[in-house]
């Protein structure tokens, strides 16, 4: 018997098929094993390794513990679970309507209202979802730059209120064409955020001051300098008016609305479209997004390769204050129209924290993020009329997203996730697998 002929090297590792032979054992080889094709194998392993993985095993946790809070604050349950050893059923029935109501409830109020009378009508929870996601979406890009860059930016609210000074006084008190008026107004509102998030990072680059106390201090001034303003007659509290609040804007200086005037969306959410596209490409395929990844990763190393720390600190936290400054400009020229108040940004800047945490600081998880607090949002106030739960339910929801987002290992416990990095065994790798890893370390 002749000896068995090995394979010539196929050459690169990149050609050889994806498949492993399985030694069939004894002295004689027989004939050729059947190969085990891995590519789906490791390809599903890829994903639910990930922090994609992660995120959505931590919202299907905080819908559950919500799920559990809504059984145990509704009057049915209560009043069945006092017989519940005498007629169990009573009270399972009792919190599948409880909880069944209420999430048939939140999807009425935002994706479709399918008891609706028209097919307008049936998708205008679906609009105001998506008008509440226009800002959080936006800032929830602003504060994703700044997590890919190493910084903690926690001034949201400072910058949106800046923000909203600048867009806003452009708005009521400047005269210009149709369709200038809003550009410009814009553009003032994104480069008032941007300098004043810019503030905090010259500081950080200069001094070294610590941007999360920065930003908070900056929250506080800029909170305290509207209210100034709005008390001030002359400046921005409506003429005639004791109350803090500013005029109208001008009917110039309104965003579109893009599916007419009953519906509220605008061209708001176009904008911020754009911004996860900008902001993909920027950290993607840009110099600049570059240079940011890599202060992020590790500042010392990014020094010593050439890159300038302070420079990229600061240009991350203009771009980050820019994309803020958006969310707070389509607040008062798309959404609150009639004049604004020190309460504009109406807890979004802390939201849009939530938002970046559980898109993983990407564009595209951001926007997923974002559609999907707007959509608690729209929802949550049908939840509490139709079926009288409190609406702070779901603000708890949103509050568990965020701790099971911090806390990874316990939701890959959970759900049994495997972790990220992890060797797979030797018998499962890809031929020239192990040659590669050599060439690496």
């Amino acid at each position: 018997m002749s000896e068995p002929q090995h394979p010539v090297d196929a050459g690169p590792a990149d050609v050889v098929p994806d498949v492993v032979a399985v030694d069939a054992g004894g002295d004689d080889p027989g004939p050729p094993a059947v190969a085990r094709d891995t590519r789906w194998a490791e390809a599903l392993s890829r994903i639910v390794s990930g922090g994609w993985a992660v995120s959505l095993g931590a919202v299907v946790l905080a819908i559950l513990a919500g799920s559990v809070m809504i059984a145990f604050t509704d009057e049915n349950v209560q009043a069945s679970a006092q017989y519940f050893f005498a007629r169990p059923g009573d009270t399972f029935a009792a919190i599948g309507q409880a909880v069944g109501g209420a999430y048939a409830a939140l999807f009425r109020g935002a994706v479709y209202n399918y008891t609706a009378d028209s097919f307008a009508q049936g998708i205008r929870p679906l609009t105001q979802s998506m008008t509440y996601a226009t800002p959080l979406i936006a800032a929830g890009l602003g504060l994703a730059i700044g997590f890919r860059s190493g910084l903690f930016n926690i001034g949201g609210q400072g910058q949106m209120l800046m923000a909203a000074v600048g867009a806003g006084w452009v708005g009521f008190a400047w005269d210009l064409p149709v369709g200038l008026h809003v550009i410009v107004a814009v553009a003032v509102g994104v480069a008032a955020g941007a300098l004043w998030a810019g503030l905090a990072g010259l500081l950080k680059a200069t001094t070294g001051a610590h941007e999360v106390i920065v930003t908070i201090m900056l929250n506080y001034i800029a909170f305290y300098l509207l209210s100034y303003l709005l008390a001030t007659p002359g400046l921005l509290q409506a003429p005639g008016s004791a109350n803090p609040k500013t005029p109208p804007m001008a009917d110039t200086a309104l965003l579109p609305r893009l599916l007419g005037p009953e519906f509220r969306l605008h061209l708001g959410f176009l904008l911020a479209l754009c911004a996860v596209v900008l902001v993909w490409w920027i950290l993607d395929r840009s110099r600049l997004g570059f240079s940011l990844r890599a202060v992020g990763e590790n500042p010392h190393a990014a020094r010593v390769a050439g890159i300038d720390v302070p420079r990229s600190t600061v240009l991350a936290m203009l771009v980050s204050g820019a994309l803020i400054g958006l969310a707070g400009s389509t607040q008062v020229l798309g959404l609150i129209t009639t004049g604004f108040s020190y309460d504009i940004d109406a807890g979004i800047g802390f939201d849009a924290i939530t938002v970046a945490l559980l898109g993983s600081s990407s564009p595209v998880g951001v926007l997923l993020a974002g559609l999907l607090f707007g959509a608690f949002k729209a929802g949550g106030s049908v939840m509490q009329a139709s079926q009288g739960i409190p609406i702070e339910i779901v603000l708890v929801v949103q509050s568990l997203i965020v701790l099971f987002i911090a806390a990874p290992p316990l939701v890959r416990a959970v759900f049994r996730l495997p972790q990220p990095g992890r060797r797979r065994p030797a018998a499962s790798r890809r031929p020239g697998a192990e040659r590669r890893e050599e060439v690496q370390r």
